[in-house]
């Protein structure tokens, strides 16, 4: 079985988002993740270089081995 292509990275979400050009997209993108970190009560981390992410979930599959995202 093939391992996921996204993977938890050790990139700075906040350097991420300071990268982003445009100043209204930058401050939607801010306010976006301090939402997304009260509401999933985790905090952000980088999935590749460019996918923010809040947490990770543990599928249990029938017959294959256990998938984590």
């Amino acid at each position: 079985m093939a391992d996921n292509k996204t993977k938890p990275t050790k990139v700075s979400v906040s350097a991420f988002i300071d990268s982003i050009k445009d100043k209204d997209q930058r401050a939607d993108a801010k306010a976006l993740v301090k939402l997304m970190q009260k509401a999933a009560g985790e905090k952000p981390a980088m999935w590749g270089p460019s996918i923010v992410g809040f947490g990770s979930h543990h599928y249990r599959r029938l017959r294959q081995p256990p998938l984590y995202v």
